[in-house]
C-alpha cells in the first residue's frame, strides 16, 4: 500500500482557530492599506480593471440620497439591485441618486483578492447548524447560499457574459485529508439527508477513484459549484448598473475617495432630508442613507463592531502557480479541502497543451495560534503562509506540480469573520436593543466569514429591498432563503 505523502500545513485545526478568535479582541480596523499587493484579478493585464480610478479626479459628488461604502461584490450589488428595482417603485420626480465610494482601486478589496469560486455550500456543517438552529434556518442557509450562485449564474447567462468573466462550470471537490473530516462530512450530509435538503449533484468519491481520476490519495465529496473571475463579474454588473441610469435612477462611483468619519447631519440641512455628512479627503458628502459594503473594515466606521462580538479581520494569502502537467490531468473543477482553510482552481486555458495556471488560497493554519486573525493590513505576504502554500499542491498531487517553483504572483486580501460565521444583515440601528437613533438610515451587509462570493450578491438583494420598502413606504418582505439569524435585529445586544 502506498504512503500518503505528509502535507505542509496542520490538519484539524479549526476548533482552535475559533478558541483563538473568541479569546483575542484588538481595536476597530483601520483604513485599507495604499500600497497594497498586488493580486492575480487586479493586476495580471494592463486592462484588468478598466474601472480602477473611476471618478478619482475632478469634482466630487455633494450630495446624494444613498451612499455605499464600498465597491465590492456586496456594494456593486447593491446598486445593481437598486437599478432593477428603482424603474417600478420609485417615481421619476423622486429618482434615486446612489454614489459609490471606494477608498482605493475599483473592487480592490475581498472581492478583487479572492479564490474566484462561486460555490455553495451543499452540505457542509448541516449537522452542527440543525443542533443550534433547527431544521428550517439551518437549510436557509444552504438556500440562501444556492439562491446567490444560481441568480448570479442566470445574470452571466443571460447577458452573455460567460467568456467576459470566465465562468467555468466544473463543479468542486472538497478533499477529506483525515478521519476527523471524513465522520464529518459523512454527519453532514446524513443530516441534510435527513431535513430533506436536495443533494441533487453531490457525489461521494471513494479515495480510489480520486487517486485514478485526479492523482489525490483521498477521498472526496463533489458538488455542484463554478469558477469566476471576481473583478471582472463585478465590473460587469457596475456597468449594468450604471447604464440603467435614467428618470427613476443615478449612479455615480468615486474610486480612491476612502471616508474618514460619519457625522449627523447639521440641522440647517433637513430640508433636503439628508441625514449624514461623510467626510473623504477630496471633500464632504451629505446623504439620507448609507450602506456599510466594507466587510473586514466595518468597524473603521463602526467601532462598535471591533472584536469577536463584531466583524473580525482575517488576512488571507493567495498565490497563482502553474502546474506541471495539462488540464487533461488537472481537470476544470475547483477544489478545497483541510476544513475549508485551503481552496484552489486551474484557470481556463487557450489550448489543450498549455499548462494551467492554478490560483491556491488559504494556508493560515500554518501560522496558528494567530491564524493571520486581527490583521488589516494587505500590503505584505507572511513568508510562512508562502512556504506553506509553495508546498501544498505538490504533495497533494505527486508528479504535477514541481517542488520548489515560484508562483507567478503572490497577494494578500482582507476577509470579514465573525464568531458564528454568520454575516450581520440589515439596519444597523437594529444592532442595538431598543435601536439607536443616531445610526437610523443605516445599513450593512459584511461578516461573510470567507464565503462572500455565494452570499453577498444576496444579502444585497436583501439590503437594497429593505431600502426601497422603506422609500416607499411598504412593508419589506422576509424572503424564504434568507437566515433569519442574519438579521441585525436578531443580532442585537446592549451597547454602552
Amino acid at each position: 500500500m502506498a504512503t500518503v505523502p505528509p502535507l505542509p500545513v496542520p490538519h484539524n485545526e479549526w476548533y482552535n482557530h475559533q478558541r483563538v478568535f473568541s479569546a483575542s479582541s484588538h481595536g476597530p480596523a483601520g483604513l485599507p492599506s495604499t500600497n497594497a499587493t498586488r493580486s492575480f484579478w487586479t493586476h495580471s493585464s494592463p486592462d484588468a480593471n478598466p474601472l480602477a480610478r473611476e471618478g478619482s479626479q475632478g469634482a466630487l459628488t455633494t450630495d446624494a440620497d444613498i451612499c455605499i461604502i464600498g465597491s465590492g461584490i456586496t456594494g456593486v450589488g447593491v446598486a445593481y439591485h437598486l437599478s432593477g428595482i428603482a424603474s417600478t417603485e420609485i417615481a421619476p420626480e423622486s429618482a434615486l441618486k446612489v454614489v459609490i465610494l471606494e477608498a482605493r482601486d475599483f473592487c480592490a478589496g475581498a472581492t478583487g483578492r479572492n479564490g474566484g469560486h462561486l460555490t455553495p455550500a451543499a452540505y457542509e456543517g448541516f449537522d452542527n447548524r440543525i443542533s443550534k438552529f433547527g431544521v428550517e434556518e439551518a437549510t436557509r442557509s444552504y438556500a440562501l447560499e444556492a439562491y446567490t450562485a444560481s441568480s448570479l449564474v442566470d445574470i452571466i447567462e443571460r447577458y452573455q457574459w460567460t467568456d467576459d468573466v470566465d465562468l467555468v462550470d466544473g463543479g468542486h471537490i472538497s478533499l477529506l485529508f483525515t478521519s476527523e473530516e471524513i465522520e464529518e462530512a459523512e454527519r453532514d450530509i446524513d443530516a441534510a439527508k435527513r431535513a430533506g435538503w436536495s443533494l441533487e449533484g453531490v457525489t461521494w468519491l471513494d479515495k480510489g477513484v480520486v487517486e485514478a481520476t485526479f492523482g489525490a490519495p483521498y477521498p472526496g465529496v463533489k458538488s455542484p459549484g463554478h469558477n469566476v473571475w471576481p473583478l471582472k463579474l463585478v465590473t460587469k454588473l457596475y456597468q449594468h448598473a450604471k447604464a440603467r441610469a435614467g428618470e427613476h435612477f443615478d449612479l455615480t462611483l468615486h474610486t480612491h475617495t476612502p471616508v474618514t468619519s460619519m457625522v449627523k447631519a447639521p440641522s440647517t440641512d433637513s430640508a433636503a432630508n439628508r441625514e449624514y455628512v461623510l467626510s473623504t479627503p477630496r471633500g464632504s458628502i451629505t446623504c439620507s442613507r448609507v450602506v456599510h459594503a466594507t466587510n473586514a473594515y466595518a468597524s473603521h466606521l463602526l467601532p462598535f463592531l471591533a472584536g469577536p462580538d463584531g466583524i473580525v479581520p482575517a488576512r488571507g494569502q493567495v498565490l497563482a502557480t502553474r502546474a506541471s502537467v495539462s488540464t487533461k490531468e488537472i481537470k476544470t473543477n475547483g477544489w478545497g479541502g483541510n476544513e475549508g482553510f485551503e481552496y484552489w482552481f486551474p484557470r481556463p486555458v487557450g489550448d489543450a497543451d498549455e499548462k494551467p495556471l492554478v490560483i491556491l488560497g488559504g494556508g493560515r493554519e500554518a501560522t496558528s495560534p494567530v491564524f493571520e486573525l486581527y490583521i488589516d493590513d494587505d500590503s505584505t505576504c507572511n513568508p510562512k503562509v508562502g512556504e506553506a502554500l509553495r508546498a501544498f499542491l505538490p504533495a497533494v498531487f505527486e508528479g504535477k506540480f514541481d517542488r520548489g517553483s515560484d508562483p507567478e504572483m503572490e497577494w494578500t486580501g482582507i476577509m470579514g469573520y465573525t464568531s458564528t460565521g454568520d454575516p450581520f444583515v440589515g439596519p444597523v440601528d437594529k444592532l442595538f436593543h431598543g435601536g439607536a437613533s443616531e445610526y437610523s438610515g443605516q445599513y450593512i451587509a459584511a461578516g461573510y466569514t470567507g464565503h462572500g462570493m455565494p452570499r453577498a450578491f444576496g444579502c444585497a438583494e436583501v439590503i437594497a429591498q429593505m431600502i426601497i420598502s422603506e422609500l416607499s413606504g411598504k412593508e419589506w418582505k422576509h424572503p424564504e432563503w434568507l437566515p433569519t439569524r442574519y438579521l441585525t435585529w436578531e443580532q442585537s445586544r446592549s451597547r454602552n
